[in-house]
C-alpha cells in the first residue's frame, strides 16, 4: 500500500526537506499547535532527518510530508502517542498557509486515516484542536472525527485561557 492519491503523497522526511521543516518549525504561528517554546536549528533538524528511528512501534511517533502531485512539500502530517496496546494514535496535521484551501489537508488526512486501519490495525485515531480553530475542527469532523470531550481552559494565549476540543475517529471492527 503506497500512501498517497491522486493529488498527493505522504513520505519519510529526507535531507532534502531540511529548509522546509525548519521554516515551518520555527515559525512561531505554529507554535501553539505544538507548545513548542524554542527555535529549532537546521542541524537539530539535520539530526532528527538522519538518526531518527522511523519505526513508530519503537518511537510512538511519526512524521510525514505531504507532498502535492508535482513532488513539492505542502504540509506535514504526525502521528503522536502511538499506543499499540490499545490500538490509538493522535494525529495532527499542518499545511502552509499559501497552500491551504486546496484540499491537501482532507486528502492526506484521509490518507492516513486508511494506513491506521489497513497497516496498523488501529482502533482509533484521535485530535486536539483549540475550540476557535473552526476550520482545522471543520476538518477533522468532514473525515468522521466526533467531539467527545472538552478541556476547559486548557491553553493560554497572551492573557486569556482557550479550551481544547478532544474529537476521535472509532474505526468499526472486522
Amino acid at each position: 500500500m503506497l500512501l498517497e492519491n491522486e493529488n498527493i503523497k505522504l513520505r519519510a522526511p529526507e535531507l532534502s526537506d531540511l529548509d522546509f521543516l525548519f521554516d515551518l518549525e520555527n515559525n512561531t504561528d505554529y507554535w501553539h499547535l505544538s507548545n513548542t517554546r524554542l527555535p529549532y536549528s537546521r542541524f537539530d533538524l539535520e539530526q532528527y532527518i538522519l538518526m531518527a528511528d522511523k519505526d513508530i512501534y519503537k518511537t510512538g511517533q511519526l512524521r510525514l510530508i505531504i507532498d502535492d502531485k508535482k513532488n513539492t512539500p505542502v504540509g506535514i502530517i504526525d502521528m503522536f502517542d502511538f499506543d499499540p496496546q490499545n490500538s490509538r494514535a493522535g494525529v495532527g496535521i499542518i499545511i502552509v498557509e499559501q497552500e491551504r484551501k486546496k484540499g491537501y489537508s482532507e486528502q492526506a488526512l484521509n490518507v492516513l486515516i486508511e494506513y491506521s486501519i489497513n497497516i496498523l490495525n488501529l482502533h482509533q485515531l484521535f485530535c486536539n484542536i483549540e475550540s476557535g480553530n473552526e476550520a482545522s475542527i471543520n476538518l477533522f469532523e468532514k473525515t468522521g472525527f466526533r467531539r467527545t470531550g472538552i478541556k476547559k481552559e486548557w491553553n493560554k494565549s497572551s492573557d486569556k485561557w482557550i479550551d481544547e476540543l478532544f474529537l476521535q475517529k472509532i474505526f468499526k471492527t472486522k
